[in-house]
């Protein structure tokens, strides 16, 4: 359901959907105090720093690294904590893709849950950056013809962190802020540990949009574009424009055409000309869903809600 919403609603994300799925989890913050404690940020590692190395500020730690060295045990997820997630990170790597898929499916379901960003979130976003140029990873899905059609591994780990950076996009944050006050992102240290690392998770995903399959290259071309909100990734914006525009000349995808309207738009550049009659339908009718949801909030005078949503 969570990547149903969420591309649904991808480009004009002030729905009254987007703003309560915006909202961090208050079960998660009552599971985070795990042991009588809230879990620390960035996630505790089970020795000391040097377990995961001391990579740069945008760069990725070893996959392994990240592994051993995180106490996964201490991190909250939608269901408990993250003690099962190593070993399905693990399996994630084996060489037989029918073990890989559904290694894939155990570990990212573990952390995915109504668009919150988990304690566990970081760390597992962080290790599927570190492999996505795994030799068992970009390669080992593609052309075996004795297996029964699914899709790489690749192509779903790269629409996982696409979707985790929509989740934690400027757009959200900006809905968060107008709705549940300007320290939403000070008190949401998981989102924000998220965002922090969005460089590093692109030097990982930027590679792959030079890819020899065009699905990779798609899949990471929209995992770039919320990934090059941040700032130190202005420089490469415009690489991401020419790409954007050749997507829009060719693809019918409603969640892609979102998207990437949407980028282009935060970005300053016109998009009148790129416009095709569905992208105006659908604009007008986000304007319509937007002005609905804004008439009934301040109708209701409480911000759409009594007390706090059970999300």
């Amino acid at each position: 359901m969570r990547r149903d919403i969420g591309k649904s609603i991808a480009a004009e994300s002030v729905t009254l959907a987007m703003v309560a799925l915006c909202r961090p989890d208050p079960q998660q913050r009552q599971r985070g105090k795990l042991a009588g404690r809230r879990t620390r940020w960035p996630p505790p590692v089970t020795n000391s720093r040097s377990r995961i190395g001391n990579p740069g500020p945008h760069e990725l730690p070893h996959y392994q690294a990240l592994l051993d060295g995180t106490d996964w045990a201490m991190l909250a997820t939608p269901c408990g904590t993250g003690e099962s997630l190593p070993t399905a990170l693990a399996r994630m790597l084996s060489p037989d893709p029918v073990v890989r898929s559904a290694a894939t499916d155990d570990a990212l379901g573990e952390v995915t849950h109504q668009n919150t960003i988990y304690d566990a979130t970081v760390p597992v976003a962080l290790y599927v950056a570190a492999i996505l140029h795994h030799p068992a990873i970009e390669a080992g899905d593609f052309g075996h013809a004795d297996i029964p059609p699914h899709r790489p591994t690749l192509v779903r780990l790269l629409e996982w962190l696409s979707a985790t950076a929509y989740d934690a996009n400027d757009e959200c944050v900006a809905i968060s802020e107008r709705h549940y006050g300007k320290e939403f992102l000070g008190e949401y240290g998981e989102m924000r540990a998220f965002r922090d690392l969005r460089p590093a998770i692109f030097s990982a995903v930027h590679p792959l949009l030079g890819h020899d399959n065009a699905e990779v290259r798609d899949a990471a071309f929209l995992a770039a574009i919320p990934l090059a909100e941040d700032p130190v990734l202005t420089a490469h914006r415009a690489e991401l424009v020419g790409r954007a525009r050749r997507l829009l000349a060719t693809s019918t995808d409603r969640s892609s055409r979102d998207r990437v309207l949407h980028a282009m738009k935060a970005w300053g550049h016109d998009t009148s000309d790129l416009e095709n009659a569905d992208d105006i339908a659908a604009r007008e009718r986000y304007a319509r869903l937007n002005a609905e949801c804004d008439s009934w909030r301040t109708a209701d005078g409480t911000g759409g809600y009594s007390e706090d949503p059970p999300f």
